[in-house]
């Protein structure tokens, strides 16, 4: 059962993912930020509550959306920062920018940028876990653009097959880039791929923090056990487009939006929670948001000076 600190820990980590999100927003906008960038507001619980029941010893894998799954798993703002903005004291020396970060230092195996390319990559970090004789578990994060990739289901397969201690987990934000999930996705069950393979497969309010870590708190026990694999489906939603480019209208509508954001956001929801169970005063919040956006602003300040790597290192970490 989690105490008063970890359920404000919680609201500290979602409200510093959104702060993140925005401040990429901006970088990009003002075109001080290369690439691209695939933002994940709105999302905030599933990473959050899923990562909280892991040790730092364990393992993750992330999407082309992977700040938040980064950021929850213990990654540094400013590192973070420096990688987005090509920067030599990012993650991966500026060289692999949002969709290429990993933290091997607190189990983040990376983001991928091939939808549901890292499935295969948390089934062999189940594997290794396993014939290494240790308890760690993987939680692979994959979004419903990756559901009907034979590249997850056949990993889910060798999971199954060899009880391997992973989880999972599908973040349903309701749209695979631009095209509905429902209209491209068989069968009215999600979860209905995972139990083809005798896997315990659940749903999950994805805007609720406290169901999401409630319900990788049983898979994670199950997967330490040597019990195998789980499969959630965390039902989401993005606040902003497929990338920061992308203007929504074509394929949304407003009043979907206003509904998700004003019934079902998962930081104002958690917040009313603290506060109705006396875990929190508004003054509290207002302390946790204002001290989110200090630690952003110092992130960006600490990427703005850092250097670009060395033209000298162009042909290094390159495999081949």
């Amino acid at each position: 059962m989690l105490n008063t600190d970890q359920f404000i820990e919680l609201y500290r980590q979602m409200v510093t993912i959104r702060r993140f999100e925005e401040a990429v927003w901006e970088l990009y906008t003002a075109a001080i930020m290369p690439g691209l960038a695939h933002l994940s507001i709105g999302q905030e619980a599933v990473p959050v509550g899923a990562c909280a029941a892991l040790r730092r010893d364990d393992y993750i894998t992330s999407t082309h959306r992977g700040h938040g799954h980064c950021l929850a798993k213990g990654a540094r703002i400013d590192r973070m920062f420096a990688e987005l903005l090509g920067k030599v004291d990012g993650y991966c020396r500026g060289k692999g920018g949002s969709m290429h970060i990993a933290d091997q230092d607190m189990g983040n195996l990376g983001a991928n940028g091939i939808v549901g390319g890292s499935a295969a990559i948390a089934a062999g970090a189940g594997l290794s876990a396993k014939m290494r004789g240790t308890d760690q578990v993987v939680i692979s994060f994959f979004g419903d653009g990756a559901l009907n990739q034979g590249l997850l289901l056949e990993s889910m397969n060798m999971a199954a097959s060899w009880k391997l201690p992973a989880i999972y987990l599908c973040e349903n934000n309701q749209y695979g880039e631009y095209t509905p999930m429902v209209s491209v996705t068989a069968g009215a069950d999600i979860t209905a791929r995972g139990r083809a393979f005798g896997i315990p497969s659940f749903t999950v309010d994805g805007q609720d923090v406290l169901a999401v870590h409630a319900c990788a708190s049983e898979a994670v026990a199950r997967a330490r056990a040597g019990d195998g694999p789980t499969f959630l489906v965390c039902n989401t939603y993005r606040y902003r487009g497929h990338h920061v480019g992308d203007q929504l209208r074509a394929y949304r509508t407003r009043e979907e939006e206003k509904e998700w954001e004003e019934q079902r956001d998962p930081i104002a929801g958690h917040a009313e929670w603290l506060i109705s169970h006396n875990h929190a005063t508004p003054a509290d919040l207002e302390r946790v948001d204002a001290d989110a956006r200090r630690e952003i602003q110092e992130g960006i300040e600490f990427a703005k000076a850092s250097p670009f790597p060395p033209l000298e290192e162009v042909t290094e970490h390159v495999y081949a």
